[in-house]
């Protein structure tokens, strides 16, 4: 394709976003925590669930998965099955998340994790541990926008260019507005995936078979190519083990961005009607996975199956659509990124340097807004650069890392015996087994190393936890009461408490 108007349709994105995250600032200061951090509580539930939406929905739904379809088949299913669980989670979970927000002033997961184990060490530990999955995360959605630039530009901006154009826009607005541009942006960015998605789904379906609807893209694959419709799949690489056990790990990982978006909603009743919508978004991935099924007989000789979707569309659809799944893709990567920067500069910033460096909470909200430069320049970009492995492995392998810090949400919500030391044991040693069973010996027996690490981490959780000194009564009992309603206090705690409330 030689038209430009797909390279202007994806620049012209680029700058509406800078436009509407510049704009989200309203005037307003944004060097507290409370702002910048979780835009002061402000989100309505539209906003909200667009936020949480958009921010789910990234670069693999325009390139990681109907790159899987095309390449493996139905173990792409697995996103179906993590998505609509997300929507569980923040249904059941993000009222009592906001409500710890609202209450006790967290305004990250760490610093919640912080307040409950009275640990310092075990927030900034947490928050370090977290951040590797975060970064990952980053790093996929820029690797995804850079390569959607290099393809609308027909090379003329390389990869390494495009990763320094969409994060320096990112950073400006990101640094002006906080946790508000990226809310505002997201509702953009979420409308226009949508929209942008089913288009393509359907022209490139139509254009495939001769019909409007899906159901002929599946009999051509299950004529020509059945064994991408069941497990291995096509590839012959995704056995049972490893698809239910990434599956497993991506389900128990709260990763901390997720966590900042329920903090920023006015009310927990507005968090719990948005996660009650949230599923109705989650239908823009299936128009993209048909595409990839498509790919199967109509492109078999891809040599990178993430690019399906936009060699099918350069190869069939009229230019301005392919401006369009330009726009969308990118819309998709950022609406990503953005959250995933913001929260490792939050919370390094909050849980890691602020108790290390005795400063005030002004100071880290000031410093945190400083933080996403040093980021995105010295370990973001860098990584993006050097492209590795497929953008679907290297968010499953960032999970796994980020899945360690369960533990630390079973005694948040579950279980008030937990401690500090048995979150902590329980988060090296499954730490130190995934990083083994990932670099090592990856893995074994085609289980997941995150799980590998879960096995391990678990245990040792439950076995310190019992040999040691919980947290003083009255923090586990503010926590449950929140948490766990039935939870039932303690004679002596409940009298200190009622005395406490009278005076």
């Amino acid at each position: 394709m030689t038209s430009s108007v797909p390279l202007w349709i994806t620049i012209g994105y680029i700058a509406i976003a800078m436009a509407i995250g510049l704009a989200a600032r309203g005037g307003r200061r944004m060097n507290s925590l409370e702002e910048w951090g979780v835009a002061g509580r402000s989100m309505g539930p539209v906003t909200l669930y667009l936020l949480i939406a958009a921010g789910s929905v990234s670069a693999y739904t325009f390139m990681g998965a109907p790159g899987w379809a095309y390449a493996k088949g139905v173990p792409v299913l697995y996103v179906v099955i993590y998505l609509g669980y997300l929507a569980l989670v923040a249904w059941y979970f993000g009222p009592k998340v906001w409500a710890f927000g609202a209450r006790f002033g967290h305004v990250t997961q760490a610093s919640a994790i912080t307040d409950r184990y009275q640990s310092p060490a075990l927030g900034a530990l947490a928050a370090l541990v977290m951040s590797i999955g975060s970064i990952a995360y980053a790093v996929l959605q820029t690797i995804g926008s850079a390569y959607i630039l290099l393809v609308m530009s027909g090379g003329a901006i390389p990869v390494w260019a495009g990763v320094l154009l969409v994060l320096s826009a990112i950073a400006i607005y990101l640094y002006v507005s906080g946790q508000r541009a990226i809310g505002k942006t997201n509702v953009f960015q979420g409308v226009l995936m949508i929209v942008v998605a089913w288009i393509i789904g359907l022209w490139s379906a139509h254009t495939a078979t001769g019909e409007w609807s899906f159901s002929a893209v599946f009999t051509q694959v299950l004529e020509r190519n059945p064994d991408f419709l069941v497990l291995p799949g096509g590839g012959g690489d995704m056995s049972f083990a490893f698809w239910t056990t990434s599956i497993i790990v991506s389900m128990l990982s709260f990763m901390p961005p997720v966590w900042t978006q329920w903090m920023s909603g006015t009310s927990a009743r507005t968090i719990r009607l948005s996660a009650t919508l949230l599923p109705t978004y989650y239908l823009v991935i299936l128009p993209m996975i048909v595409v990839g099924f498509i790919g199967i007989y109509s492109l078999p000789e891809l040599a990178r199956a993430d690019t399906v979707v936009l060699e099918y569309a350069m190869a069939h659809l009229p230019a301005v659509l392919v401006g369009l799944l330009g726009a969308g893709t990118l819309a998709a990567s950022m609406s990503s990124s953005e959250p995933f920067i913001h929260s490792v500069a939050l919370s390094w910033s909050k849980d890691v340097l602020q108790p290390w460096f005795k400063i005030s909470d002004a100071r880290a909200g000031h410093l945190a807004r400083w933080m996403i430069f040093p980021l995105m320049a010295l370990i973001i970009a860098p990584l993006a650069i050097a492209e590795p492995g497929n953008l679907v492995m290297i968010l499953l392998i960032g999970l796994g890392f980020a899945s360690q810090v369960l533990p630390a949400f079973i005694g948040m919500f579950f279980w008030p015996r937990a401690t500090a030391w048995g979150v902590m044991a329980g988060i090296l040693s499954g730490f130190v087994v995934t990083v083994l069973l990932i670099t090592i010996w990856p893995h074994p027996l085609g289980i997941h190393g995150g799980f590998w690490g879960l096995m391990v981490n678990l245990p040792v959780f439950l076995v310190v936890s019992h040999l040691t000194r919980p947290a003083p009564a009255e923090v586990v009992e503010r926590f449950f009461r929140i948490a766990a309603p039935w939870y039932q206090l303690s004679e002596v705690n409940a009298e200190k408490v009622a005395v406490r409330a009278e005076s």
